[in-house]
């Protein structure tokens, strides 16, 4: 990967990052302003706008915890913290967010603090509520998540010390919401279904990327079992594109998909992936999870996936991939995106 003197890291990175970072902040102001047009055609384009620039801002904020936007690491951290605002993800940390993802990519799990399935099993009718509003499409699950989110140094004793920043966070997009609300409620209830179209392609993309099961372990320093074993991590990583055929439609989410090329070399900026995956695979199809057996899946288990107990034959690694391929199984995960650092 090539270098530049300057900020920036990686000599592609001005147009790429620059031209991505522009898309981010521009399509969030234009879809704001088009929020307020009297036209429902201006109102509906501009509230996809306003997701995708969101969702973008999001991917963002991952790209800058790798550090693959600039070569110091605090320069990355400013950008990743903006690009928190602008998703709706600052009522925590960059910092938490990033060690979380890192802990995810070190120890080749997924390790969190809030253990959503013996919370679903105590509360049977907080449970059955989520999955009724989640058989509506409404991401419930995820919704409980950005709650906790919210409220993450009241809820998590290991965050208390960062009190005084999550009240300042909270006054103040509460008060702008609220004052939205209150004086152009057409604006907030439109600026709530972009936020809610956020949450789904966030989790829709990290559904079948991994079939680790989750472990409690956030904030603790045993040593995962699986831990610098890259063999196993490939072998339990999976990429889902939005098309092998036209291969800049996975733009649409910063090549997120490219999942198991991310793995495989963790500190290729988004625009590199492509090859990567290409060097790994030849773009064979069958390394892939196509992009309708991905929306069946999403659809079919959006009820199950809520609370979702693993039976002990349940397919891993390449029975996965496999079953993932079908559209027939396997269920998937859900609510463990990367903005939800717990």
């Amino acid at each position: 990967m090539a270098t530049t003197s300057g900020l920036l890291k990686d000599n592609l990175a001005l147009p790429y990052y620059g031209g991505t970072v522009a898309y981010a902040v521009l399509g969030y102001i234009l879809g704001i302003a088009g929020l307020t047009h009297e036209s429902g055609l201006v109102n509906a384009a501009s509230t996809l706008l306003l997701a995708h620039a969101m969702t973008i801002a999001a991917y963002l904020i991952h790209e800058c915890g790798h550090n693959l936007i600039f070569h110091h690491s605090r320069h990355n951290a400013v950008l990743g913290r903006f690009m928190s605002w602008l998703c709706g993800a600052a009522y925590g940390t960059y910092e938490d967010m990033r060690y979380k993802h890192f802990r995810h990519h070190v120890d080749n799990g997924d390790l969190v603090w809030f253990g959503y399935d013996e919370f679903f099993a105590a509360r049977p009718a907080l449970t059955s509520s989520i999955r009724f509003l989640e058989w509506f499409y409404i991401p419930a699950h995820d919704l409980l998540m950005h709650g906790v989110m919210v409220l993450t140094s009241f809820v998590i004793p290991q965050r208390r010390k960062q009190r005084a920043r999550n009240v300042v966070v909270i006054i103040i997009r509460g008060s702008i919401f609220l004052t939205v609300a209150i004086l152009l409620p057409k604006v907030a209830l439109l600026y709530v279904i972009a936020y809610l179209l956020m949450m789904h392609v966030l989790r829709f993309m990290d559904s079948v990327q991994h079939d680790y099961p989750y472990t409690t372990t956030l904030f603790e320093y045993t040593q995962s079992s699986h831990k610098g074993d890259t063999v196993w991590e490939q072998a339990h990583t999976f990429s889902n594109l939005i098309s092998l055929r036209f291969p800049k439609l996975n733009y649409l989410t910063l090549n997120f998909g490219y999942h198991n090329a991310h793995h495989a070399n963790i500190n290729l900026p988004f625009y590199r992936l492509p090859a990567l995956h290409y060097e790994m695979t030849g773009d064979d199809p069958t390394y892939v999870i196509p992009f309708w057996p991905q929306l069946k899946l999403y659809h079919c288990n959006r009820v199950s996936r809520v609370y979702n107990p693993q039976p002990g034959d349940y397919p891993v690694g390449p029975e996965y991939l496999r079953s993932a391929q079908s559209g027939a199984g396997p269920i998937g995960g859900n609510a463990a995106s990367f903005l939800t650092s717990f």
